[in-house]
């Protein structure tokens, strides 16, 4: 590695990290920065590989489109829960693209923008005056990490961790009645949680399990969240392989950043959506926001009040966000307000819509979300004569 003194590093050269890399060069292109990342590229990475319109519309802003104009979007998207289901067209298509293609794409636009990709584990980092140093070696002046839910720039920070789910994620070929869709199946006993078979378009579908851990209890072993992926989804796990499990921090409405000079993005600031475990629009944003605070800070020669432009930036961003989706992941909980989404979603476009939203991006719970599910839990609190199931 070059002995060079980086103006910004950033740990983790995934969505989080190529996006900091991006925002920074794009606010300023001379900025020596360092993209450093254990692996080479391609490289697989365990996710739903789900990436919404919002996505794009971020990198356009730092230079980066056409990225996944070879890719077939996806424009429906099917929600269901015990017999119950809500189909419809998203407002704007989505893609499903595998990581090991999405990311070998965006790394490479980051490179392209001026960043110096560098393989490189980072395991320690430290402070002096005026830097950040990884691993009593790589001196920078600004560090972002973007190196996912088991960050070591979190740990070295000393900062806790938040609640967690679990996934299993593969893929399998997709059933006739499951292709050009995004499939979401919720789950009936483990609550809350959910089954997947998003299509890429290519034959295959991008199937797994994933549901929320609970402190104190044993997470589940592989073949038993498959077995649970089978009993939501029939036969989405035939056939199926590259089977990845992994941890997935979901968001709170209480999530602060740190100020200083080290900044945390996507899964490494614990973003992940706790309704859908959507990530990859937390990670592009936040990282584009850390890399123009930290641009913004060296600029004015203050890179210490980079941690405190990226709050500001991100406060604007994601915090209203925030309250709504952990608001509502609280009522996922119970099945009836589940069910009255489905319900409402089925009903009402626009209810579906701003669900989509809630799900996928900036979403909040909307005066016609909230009305459209207010509607459906009254009715289902009417007396139908039918034995059901506790919640």
């Amino acid at each position: 590695m070059p002995p060079v003194h980086w103006d910004l590093a950033v740990v983790g050269a995934g969505p989080a990290g190529a996006a900091a890399a991006l925002g920074a060069l794009h606010a300023d292109p001379g900025l020596r920065v360092a993209l450093l990342d254990r692996a080479d590229f391609p490289r697989d990475k365990a996710c739903g590989d789900a990436v919404a319109p919002h996505v794009l519309d971020l990198l356009a802003q730092v230079g980066v489109t056409g990225l996944l104009d070879d890719r077939i979007p996806v424009g429906r998207l099917r929600l269901g829960r015990g017999g119950l289901t809500a189909e419809r067209p998203m407002a704007r298509p989505a893609w499903v693209v595998p990581r090991r293609v999405l990311d070998a794409r965006l790394a490479g636009a980051a490179v392209a923008a001026g960043a110096h990709l560098l393989r490189h584990r980072v395991r320690g980092l430290g402070q002096e005056t005026g830097a950040v140093v990884l691993d009593g070696r790589i001196r920078a002046a600004v560090v972002v990490g973007a190196d996912g839910a088991h960050s070591a720039v979190r740990r070295a920070l000393g900062l806790p961790g938040g609640p967690r789910a679990l996934a299993l994620r593969g893929y399998a070929p997709v059933p006739p009645g499951r292709r050009g869709a995004q499939v979401i199946e919720f789950g009936t006993r483990h609550q809350p949680s959910y089954a997947w078979s998003f299509d890429r378009g290519d034959g295959l579908a991008n199937v797994g399990y994933g549901e929320t851990l609970r402190t104190g209890r044993t997470a589940p072993a592989r073949a038993r969240l498959i077995e649970r992926l089978q009993a939501l989804l029939p036969g989405a796990a035939e056939g199926g392989r590259q089977w990845v499990g992994h941890h997935l921090p979901l968001s709170t409405a209480r999530w602060r950043p740190p100020p200083g000079r080290v900044l945390l993005a996507g899964d490494a600031a614990g973003l992940v959506n706790p309704l859908t475990g959507e990530g990859i629009y937390y990670a592009v944003a936040t990282g584009i926001a850390a890399g123009r605070a930290a641009a913004a800070a060296c600029r004015d020669r203050r890179p210490e009040r980079a941690g405190e432009r990226y709050a500001r930036a991100t406060g604007r961003i994601l915090l209203p966000h925030l309250r709504h989706t952990a608001l509502a992941a609280r009522l996922a909980r119970g099945r009836h307000a589940v069910e009255a989404a489905l319900r409402a979603s089925a009903a009402d476009q626009r209810v579906f819509d701003d669900l989509v939203e809630l799900g996928l991006a900036r979403g909040r719970l909307t005066p016609a979300l909230a009305f459209g599910l207010g509607r459906a839990l009254a009715a289902s609190a009417r007396p139908t004569g039918r034995n059901r199931e506790p919640a």
